[in-house]
């Protein structure tokens, strides 16, 4: 059950921002023999951005590190941009916020390290999985059930639509 002040923040999303490692993944990263990074990713969190992307709710990605996986990652899920290589987060967020023209009230972000705390704090809609560190967990608005890379993001974009109405929109052509 959440809290009627949450589904208030909730319903005011018109833009999600995702961190990548520990969120869109479940935190490792692998490296071939090659040099060769490889990340895995949940599917079931990908088709939510697209019912978010159908919904008219855009999704942006900021992380700290730079990765071809994340750029191809990005394109396929038809992300409206990705930030790579934004040690400082909260550059990135000021520069999408202007970029998509929302509010700070009108963002959510969900997130998972230390890193992510000044972006947590401003957005209107402060997410963490359950595998964040402790203090992300405590300035969340909402922790999902669902871990990194295992459905949390899923999970956000599921309630983001429902609360909102625009479930029916995004999911329709699946149920005819």
């Amino acid at each position: 059950m959440i809290a009627p002040d949450i589904i208030d923040k909730i319903k005011k999303i018109r833009l999600l921002i995702l961190d990548i490692d520990g969120v869109m993944t479940d935190g490792h990263i692998i490296y071939s023999i090659y040099g060769d990074e490889l990340k895995f990713f949940d599917v079931q969190d990908g088709f939510g951005i697209t019912l978010l992307n159908k919904a008219g709710i855009k999704s942006v990605i900021i992380t700290a590190k730079k990765s071809r996986i994340v750029k191809l990652r990005a394109r396929d899920m038809k992300i409206a941009k990705a930030y790579q290589g934004y040690y400082d987060k909260l550059k990135a967020f000021n520069h999408a916020i202007r970029k998509f023209k929302v509010k700070p009230e009108e963002v959510c972000f969900i997130g998972d390290d230390l890193i992510d705390l000044p972006v947590l704090r401003r957005v209107g809609l402060a997410v963490a999985v359950p595998n964040a560190v402790e203090e992300v967990r405590q300035h969340a608005h909402l922790v999902t059930s669902k871990a990194g890379g295992h459905g949390g993001v899923r999970e956000l974009c599921d309630l983001i639509l429902k609360s909102q109405g625009k479930w029916d929109l995004a999911t329709e052509k699946y149920f005819k």
